[in-house]
């Protein structure tokens, strides 16, 4: 007799229920119309404020004005942007044409554009004048690319953004999309390869918005929220487009790279109540002594982080120092934004929480059996915006989304209070002396350190080919590396944590090898080891 296949476990229904024909341009644009908020600030950008009747006018004007280049529903538009309102107004206005916008990291290689570009087949780039010369060389070996379009001064010789959006009508109607078509593209990050194409649907945004944004983040019509996550990465996008057009709030756009001070420049001009950032971000925001409540936003009521963990250590001193608490969770592209989270009033740093409403966590071994609580496995994620697949990417889609199931490739543990800790990726675990060790936990405790900025800890031989941790650590400014400070930081970590965890080897470099999204690339630092 054959044995029993593995029971699949059951996952709750998605909270939300869609009609049939729906387009999330008209439920998070044209409503606020219908809803008299249309003299309501929607964004602030560097050149001003914009309302919500004035962005639901050029999201149609964009409609009309791509649509009379030709462009059909389900064809694919380019998106490599800066953050001002013409991004928003692009993405709304394509989306409700039933077009496919396509945005993209502004902070890549040229090579990264041709693989995306050639890859997508956009039939139109639309590029801030700015990034133009990423692209530029490019432009004539993308034969399915009809079009390029500049937003900004210079046009380098293409059409002009405003002026098309100048002779387009301002009236469009929507497009006869259904919840289940697909709306949008994201590029994973590409932390471990080329970026993969993450197909989204019109209900995932409404479902982020809803069921994080509303339920967990607690965002309202009167708040101001700033994201130094752009818009082009999955978790900037929710934060600066998604929640606040879901309730009516104002979202805050930058257009500059998120520097420490250009971040605290813009808090304190705009006075947010809700700050999204990156763990990275706030311990550099933190280095300077001079940030503070003083020079930040006197209104902040809350922040969240995203992208990698969150050591403790950062979120306890950034509580201390801005009175605001993070709540930090993880998400991915694939999932759209964040699933896990902590919450408001019941903050765990050095946690990502628990799952937030509508999803389902699993932990499972390499056989995708459910491992035991307090033990490491690997997170399985269940919700109603798990991506409807790679573009291109068969295998990786099969390996990836399994039935109502993803797998996310990051290892975590569950405590007795249901709470997941982050342990780090997949390929990123050590094995110690027989014992899982978590990169991540090394990592954390070096930065409580008073001398480290960051640190990232990988897998390294010894002389007997046994695998121990080495760490590559970042010194904050005015500190100098040296042997005894070397030690000093393993006699550190072997205070604090179990002592076959200490970092064998400490390597003191200037910056961490990152993705443009902030990601520490630690298959570089593997590389570069290797190559040692």
């Amino acid at each position: 007799m054959n044995a029993a296949a593995p029971s699949v476990p059951k996952v709750p229904a998605p909270s939300l229920e869609f009609p049939r024909e729906y387009n999330a341009a008209t439920d998070f644009i044209d409503s606020h119309l219908a809803q008299g908020r249309g003299g309501k600030t929607a964004v602030i950008d560097d050149a001003g404020s914009h309302t919500y009747a004035q962005l639901a006018e050029n999201a149609n004007r964009v409609a009309n004005a791509l649509s009379g280049l030709g462009l059909a529903q389900e064809d694919r538009v380019a998106m490599l942007m800066l953050d001002t309102v013409a991004f928003p107004s692009v993405f709304w206005g394509a989306i409700k044409a039933g077009i496919v916008p396509i945005p993209i990291n502004t902070l890549l290689t040229t090579e990264n554009y041709r693989h995306i570009l050639g890859d997508s087949r956009a039939k139109a780039l639309l590029v801030s004048s700015a990034v133009y010369d990423k692209v530029e060389p490019l432009l004539d070996r993308l034969p399915a690319l009809r079009h390029v379009i500049i937003d900004g001064d210079e046009h380098h010789g293409h059409q002009s953004l405003s002026a098309l959006m100048q002779v387009a009508s301002n009236t469009f109607d929507a497009a006869p999309t259904t919840c289940d078509d697909v709306a949008f593209w994201l590029y994973s990050s590409g932390s471990t390869g080329n970026p993969k194409g993450v197909r989204h649907l019109h209900s995932h945004l409404r479902c982020t918005a809803e069921l994080y944004g509303r339920q967990v983040l607690d965002i309202r019509e009167d708040d101001v929220i700033f994201s130094a996550a752009k818009l082009f990465f999955a978790y900037g996008l929710g934060n600066g487009m998604s929640f606040p057009f879901g309730v009516g709030a104002t979202a805050v756009l930058m257009a500059e790279r998120p520097t420490p001070a250009a971040v605290m420049r813009v808090m304190h001009e705009q006075q947010p109540t809700i700050f999204c950032g990156v763990p990275t971000l706030y311990a550099a925001v933190l280095a300077d002594p001079g940030h503070g409540r003083e020079t930040g936003s006197g209104r902040l009521r809350r922040c969240i982080s995203a992208g990698e963990a969150l050591p403790a250590e950062v979120g306890k001193r950034w509580e201390q120092r801005f009175g605001a608490e993070i709540l930090d969770g993880v998400g991915s592209t694939e999932m759209l934004h964040i699933f896990l989270s902590n919450r408001p009033g019941n903050v765990h740093y050095g946690s990502s929480g628990t799952p937030v409403p509508g999803y389902s966590a699993r932990l499972v071994d390499e056989n995708d059996n459910p491992v035991p609580q307090g033990e490491v496995g690997e997170l399985l994620i269940s919700g109603p915006t798990a991506a409807d697949g790679y573009w291109n990417q068969r295998q990786k889609s099969l390996n990836t989304f399994m039935g109502p199931w993803t797998r996310t490739g990051d290892k975590y543990f569950q405590d007795a209070e249901g709470v997941y800790h982050y342990c780090g990726r997949s390929d990123d675990m050590l094995k110690v002396s027989g014992n899982w060790v978590s990169p991540f936990e090394v990592e954390s405790t070096l930065i409580e350190h008073e001398s480290v900025l960051e640190a990232a800890v990988i897998s390294h031989a010894d002389s007997d080919d046994l695998i121990k941790p080495k760490a590559y650590v970042v010194l904050k400014d005015g500190i100098q590396p040296s042997d005894a400070l070397c030690e000093e930081l393993q006699q550190f970590v072997k205070s604090r944590v179990a002592p076959w965890k200490y970092p064998r080897w400490i390597e003191f470099i200037d910056a961490l090898p990152k993705t443009a999204t902030g990601k520490v690339q630690r298959f570089k630092l593997r590389q570069q080891d290797d190559e040692a």
